[in-house]
């Protein structure tokens, strides 16, 4: 299992965040809890794709 940094900021009434190590996970939610859990799914989606990217060059 791997640990991911998320900086989360709230900018007028908009949370906003983005994973340092995976360029590109990036989410913006009306409430934290919506962000944290935005984020957590852009993450995997993003890890699953460059998965699915790398294999064929294998």
């Amino acid at each position: 299992m791997n640990t991911y940094t998320a900086v989360i900021k709230q900018e007028d009434d908009w949370w906003i965040g983005w994973i340092e190590e995976v360029p590109g996970v990036n989410c913006q939610e009306a409430t934290r809890d919506e962000l944290l859990e935005t984020l957590r799914i852009t993450l995997a989606e993003a890890l699953e794709f460059n998965r699915k990217d790398a294999r064929p060059a294998r």
